[in-house]
């Protein structure tokens, strides 16, 4: 007999068949070696998630110079293509989905953590003002980042293709791009990080080019249904700031729409900085212009995802922090058992605690 509760009716998404409509949201976790190679201990984390219809991972960067913490993963070598390879093998012998999230920085980054210390990169020379950074040996205030110059970008592009290529070596089932939360991909959409006067700033078409260029990269490795891009609309996290929002990100979903994606990925969740809460609801923005499958994440309860499922307010639903404390999400979400509170403290960096020893409604197997 088949559920009732939306959560749990299978899911199409590109060309993948989920058999929950629960996905797991990509959160930082710091828990890769300093050289940014994937380690045993996430290769635990992400297998005990494995009955989220879909994981996203973590952001991992497709370039050294993409690099925004100390101890994130990348995938731009083959230490860590190896790596990954172990998390995707154990995440598929569970049964599970595992898509990988591809973070470029950007300025939100320090030189400390960059190869030869050199300064982040972004499209214009503005430093995120509002926040400090997390390096080696504390917080620091954000540096004034390099400007790209133009032919620099087309570089940038086909090391995202790159890192498509090795997301195959690595096992992965597709991309999301991360083009939200005021990493590179969004710090050109914006108008408070780009003020370049070439073909990558000024009009909407011109800010979005870099956007569009990244993912159809992506797309020429692995075809537009294995892969997903994650949008923000209104989030003021790290300095993103825009003159108009809503006609910003409207523009840019209305560009993704006819390209056949797996999903586009969008909400909001404690991502407003200054108490610049926007004045539309992202997800109904959204949902309003793009036509494909689209991940809604806002912090949604059962009864809440149930219904903006039901009612076609999104496809699907993502998971964040509930998914940190509860491996077993899925089984608990499915019989209204509570929920277990994340500790704060083990959220970012450290050892097992807090990541790999939150209790489960039955063992491990």
């Amino acid at each position: 007999m088949p559920e009732k509760s939306g959560l749990f009716t299978p899911i199409r998404l590109g060309s993948l068949y989920l058999s929950n409509r629960i996905i797991m949201s990509p959160m930082t976790r710091l828990r890769a070696t300093t050289d940014c190679v994937p380690t045993p201990l996430m290769v635990e984390y992400y297998t005990q998630r494995a009955s989220a219809g879909l994981i996203i991972t973590e952001g991992t960067h497709p370039s050294p110079m993409g690099r925004g913490y100390t101890t994130c993963p990348g995938l731009h070598n083959e230490d860590q293509v190896e790596g990954w390879r172990k998390v995707t093998d154990a995440v598929h012998a569970a049964g599970g989905r595992i898509f990988v999230q591809l973070m470029h920085a950007g300025r939100v980054s320090h030189s400390s953590l960059l190869p030869n210390n050199a300064l982040p990169i972004a499209p214009s020379a503005i430093p995120v003002v509002s926040e400090e950074i997390h390096i080696w040996n504390g917080k620091v205030p954000f540096e004034t980042p390099r400007a790209l110059e133009l032919a620099e970008i087309p570089k940038i592009v086909e090391e995202y293709r790159t890192a498509a290529e090795l997301s195959i070596k690595a096992g992965f089932d597709g991309v999301e791009l991360h083009a939200a939360t005021g990493y590179l991909p969004n710090q050109f959409q914006v108008s408070g990080s780009n003020q370049r006067t070439d073909a990558y700033g000024g009009t909407l078409e011109n800010r979005t080019r870099f956007t569009l260029e990244v993912v159809n990269a992506l797309c020429s490795v692995r075809g537009a249904e294995q892969i997903g891009v994650k949008i923000a609309p209104g989030f003021t996290v790290n300095d993103t700031f825009d003159d108009h929002p809503a006609e910003t990100y409207t523009y840019v979903a209305k560009a993704l729409s006819p390209l056949g994606l797996a999903y586009l990925h969008v909400g909001y969740d404690r991502g407003y900085a200054r108490g610049t809460a926007p004045k539309f609801n992202p997800i109904d923005l959204i949902r309003s212009v793009y036509q494909g499958t689209l991940l809604a994440v806002g912090g949604f309860d059962r009864q809440q995802a149930d219904e903006a499922i039901t009612t076609g307010r999104a496809d699907a639903i993502v998971f964040g922090r509930s998914f940190i404390s509860n491996p077993d999400l899925v089984e608990r979400l499915k019989l209204n058992a509570p929920l277990t509170e994340g500790d704060v403290r083990g959220f970012y960096g450290g050892d097992e605690h807090g990541y790999t020893d939150y209790q489960t409604l039955s063992p491990f197997h």
